[in-house]
């Protein structure tokens, strides 16, 4: 199924069409006294929807305490006994850039007595059998609305290389250097490629298909022209571009700024 791109002027605009549809939905779930789980990616991309969810929270007093922020994925390093999460207080951790940029945004923004609990950051875990995270999501009731960002230069989706099934789960995997290029993008605090991570564990292709009610992909910023185009004519999911999995998810929207639709608006 190809999904139309909705071009908005800005990236606060995409940020703010994202939050209003995730402030519904999180109003609904609150309303039935039920749990509501937001998938969530790190990075540039997501960061303005993170900024508007929680003018959201403020203005509209939302009770997010049933509300679970999980995770797509974390970096990790290779040890003796298998793989280590990288320390949560390095810039580069999605682990922290949850707990600062998501978690504590949101809860600044709430009444106290409407706030995320700690324990409802979930993360993927490195040692933990492949899909285990999946289950969990699954038990939960599944992601009610998965928030999506794709890779410049290779179309990643969480740290879904290139190649990756679109059956695949949660699982730990060597990262591309297209990807780990991406990555001195997002943290340049990283210096240099020799020290960006080469493994990370993330949601699969097949995570995020199968267990999303919705998915809402932002793409913003003139270097993402070229993402915008590619996911733009796909019409199913093709392994060589791993973001096109949004073809295959329930309720896809496609948000992009005027900026990262430039190569559309030209080709029309």
């Amino acid at each position: 199924m190809r999904i139309a791109p909705e071009i908005l002027d800005t990236p606060d605009d995409v940020g703010r069409s994202a939050a209003e549809q995730i402030a519904d939905a999180i109003a609904a779930a609150a309303a039935e006294g039920r749990t509501f789980v937001l998938g969530c990616p790190t990075g540039r991309s997501p960061l303005t929807t993170y900024e508007q969810l929680a003018r959201l929270v403020a203005d509209r007093g939302l009770d997010l305490s049933r509300v679970v922020i999980a995770l797509m994925d974390e970096y990790v390093e290779q040890v003796d006994d298998g793989f280590r999460a990288v320390d949560p207080s390095l810039a580069h951790s999605c682990v922290g850039y949850g707990r600062r940029d998501i978690l504590d945004r949101l809860n600044r923004a709430a009444r106290p007595e409407h706030r995320i609990p700690e324990t409802n950051l979930w993360y993927p875990d490195p040692h933990a059998e492949a899909g285990d995270y999946d289950r969990r999501l699954a038990e939960a009731g599944g992601i009610d609305v998965f928030l999506l960002a794709s890779g410049a230069s290779d179309g990643h989706v969480a740290l879904n290389p290139v190649g990756a099934a679109e059956d695949t789960v949660t699982r730990v995997v060597a990262l591309g250097d297209d990807t780990r290029r991406d990555n001195l993008g997002t943290f340049p605090s990283l210096g240099s490629l020799d020290r960006a991570p080469r493994f990370g564990v993330t949601v699969g292709i097949g995570t995020i298909r199968d267990l999303s009610r919705a998915a809402i992909m932002v793409v913003t910023g003139e270097h993402k022209q070229s993402t915008v185009r590619r996911l733009a004519a796909a019409d199913s999911y093709e392994p060589d571009w791993p973001a096109t999995i949004l073809t295959r998810c329930a309720s896809p929207r496609f948000l992009v700024d005027s900026s990262a639709a430039a190569l559309l608006q030209t080709t029309r």
